[in-house]
């Protein structure tokens, strides 16, 4: 199994990031590799079981489920369910924390998955930085 865990600091209060990531589906409002998105069967994007069926700029299809969500730990963990990215058996979390004596926020993004043989460092780049430190920079600006 690979893990992939990443953090940063976002330069804005916790409770602004929380609002802006916090629906399973705003990551098309935020992140740059998404093209298109909608949460199937008309659920809300908060709502745990909902899933995500979204398209990357690349063209590849994904769909997600998520697991949990706590607005009191201001977290939400999710899985894979079908993917065009071979990332086998992929579960991610997200954490934030607020920032001791600022008023800014500490992200943590992390993940567990398998790969065909012979990918596992592109795909662990794929997602640290296509995924996730995209993700970050783009929140952050």
């Amino acid at each position: 199994m690979i893990r992939v865990d990443t953090s940063t600091i976002i330069d804005a209060p916790l409770p602004d990031v929380w609002a802006g990531i916090r629906d399973f589906n705003s990551h098309l409002d935020w992140h740059p590799a998404i093209a298109r998105s909608v949460i199937e069967d008309g659920r809300s994007g908060d709502t745990i079981g909902a899933i995500r069926a979204f398209e990357l700029t690349g063209g590849e299809a994904l769909r997600e489920e998520l697991l949990a969500l706590s607005d009191l730990t201001h977290s939400f963990s999710y899985k894979i369910l079908t993917s065009d990215v071979p990332l086998l058996d992929y579960t991610a979390h997200v954490a934030l924390r607020p920032v001791t004596a600022s008023s800014r926020t500490y992200w943590r993004w992390w993940s567990s998955f398998r790969t065909p043989a012979g990918m596992e460092q592109e795909l662990s780049e794929t997602v640290r930085e296509g995924v996730y430190h995209a993700g970050f920079d783009a929140v952050a600006a």
